[in-house]
């Protein structure tokens, strides 16, 4: 749990050096821009250089061009669009560059008049030329005031000594203004003398050397490859591979240039900004709205559940969620009030083989109205209340027991990056049916890696007729 722990300072640091990033290249091209409009009204209507250079431009580009809110607007579109906000060398490149500068100045000009070929070949050239010579200087200038060393990410290395010392060698890692290569840790046995230990100690090593980049150089075997991309993943550091691009489920690979050498971000399957505000949004007008219809419904079986048997109608049990954080969660009690006590005398019964899942067929703790709720799954609707409330979300993975949680393996916790859910793939999938852990792992990484609002909305139609079958239900 230390390096969900870990993983949370990183993330904090990858978000600030993005949002730093992004804010100075969007202020620096709006600088360009209108460096460009004032220079080309310099030489047009001042005639800074000369009365017939004046009258020739004017000609070709009357007093309209580079006016309005719209190019600008569209110029920071169509940066956007074509990914010239970017990390690496690609936010430089004047190819990529000249596409944007083109479409930005074909948006505007669409909206007013049809443009002139010439004037529109000669408007979105200066809109060019500005924002290239802004990219190539702009690092240059932030440089003098915040040297790239003081921000570059804590870096550690891992594969073949000799691998790892080529990559240190190379000017992505050895200048230092992109990395901080805290040194390289060996696959081999023994390990070299200058390796801060072994590819086994990156745990440890993330944890005490504060790293938030794992570098992956050479070739793995594939269990040892995955344990590394698990355990940096686990951390929340960004992962990238040198040269080689990985085979692993619930990674996606992209490509960076770095000083001119390609490098493959390995990204994590998480939601992103705009996906967490769509979700959460759903999930508060959805459970709110259930909530309110149903709370005469909740109120009786509340009352039918004290009436069955001692003990109160709402029972919590603490659950691991987000980030690994714990919370309680809230559901009917369907069981007798005792039942705690008794789990260690049928835990050997549980259908599952495997200790991470536990369920029991005719639990003898189940009360008489407990077994109705638990095969209708009403006993899940105070749950609402924890979706409310943030420690959950109406669809995600299933929140487990902190003793399951102990049982884990690295590559596991990718559970823990999403909240928790009512529903879920595997519950879709008819719950209980279900039994190799493993595979409810690999399709909850699949359903956070490939999430959109409508894969939920899929999952709990899906959920309904399973839950009205009672598919899976014990």
């Amino acid at each position: 749990m230390s390096l969900q722990r870990r993983a949370k300072e990183n993330l904090r640091h990858h978000i600030q050096r993005a949002a730093v990033r992004s804010a100075v290249l969007v202020s620096a091209d709006f600088v360009a821009f209108y460096a460009m409009r004032g220079l080309l009204r310099l030489i047009r209507d001042r005639a800074v250089l000369g009365g017939g250079l004046a009258r020739d431009l004017a000609a070709l580009m009357p007093r309209g061009a580079l006016t309005g809110w719209q190019f600008p607007l569209a110029m920071f579109l169509c940066l956007l669009v074509t990914g010239s906000y970017g990390q690496g060398d690609l936010r430089r490149s004047p190819l990529r560059l000249l596409v944007a500068s083109a479409l930005s100045v074909a948006v505007p000009l669409s909206w007013t008049e049809p443009a002139r070929v010439l004037e529109y070949v000669l408007t979105t050239l200066l809109i060019w030329s500005g924002l290239t010579l802004e990219r190539f200087t702009i690092d240059r200038l932030v440089a003098l005031v915040r040297p790239p060393e003081r921000d570059a990410p804590r870096t550690l290395l891992v594969g073949p000594s000799e691998q790892c010392r080529r990559a240190a060698a190379t000017p992505v890692f050895a200048s230092g203004r992109h990395f901080r290569t805290l040194g390289f840790l060996d696959a081999d046995w023994p390990a070299a003398t200058d390796a801060l230990g072994r590819s086994s100690d990156l745990a440890r090593l993330i944890h005490d050397a504060g790293a938030d980049t794992v570098v992956i150089c050479g070739h793995f075997e594939d269990d040892e490859f995955r344990a590394i991309v698990d355990t940096a993943l686990t951390a929340g550091c960004e992962l990238v591979s040198v040269p080689r691009t990985p085979d692993v489920a619930g990674v996606r690979p992209s490509f960076v240039y770095r000083d001119g050498e390609l490098l493959v971000t390995l990204t994590a399957p998480v939601f992103k900004g705009q996906q967490l505000f769509v979700k959460r949004l759903a999930d508060i007008v959805v459970s709110a709205l259930v909530l309110t219809v149903a709370s005469p419904l909740l109120l009786l079986i509340g009352v039918l559940v004290k009436l069955d048997s001692r003990g109160p109608a709402l029972f919590s049990q603490e659950r691991v969620g987000l980030g690994g954080r714990r919370f309680r969660i809230f559901k009917f009690r369907t069981m007798r009030a005792d039942a705690e006590e008794q789990l260690e005398d049928i835990r050997a019964h549980s259908i599952y083989s495997d200790p991470r899942l536990f369920k029991v067929v005719g639990d003898p703790r189940v009360t008489r109205i407990g077994a109705l709720l638990r095969r209708t799954s009403l006993d899940e609707v105070p749950q609402l209340w924890n979706v409310l409330k943030g420690d959950m979300a109406l669809v995600g993975p299933r929140p487990p027991l902190p003793a399951e949680v102990a049982l884990y393996e690295a590559h596991h916790y990718a559970r823990f990056d999403v909240k928790p859910g009512i529903t879920g793939p595997w519950q879709a999938g008819g719950r209980n049916e279900i039994r190799d852990f493993e595979e409810v792992v690999k399709l909850e990484t699949a359903y956070i890696r490939d999430w959109s609002l409508w894969n939920d909305i899929k999952i709990l139609l899906r959920t309904v007729p399973v839950v009205l079958k009672m598919r899976g239900a014990h």
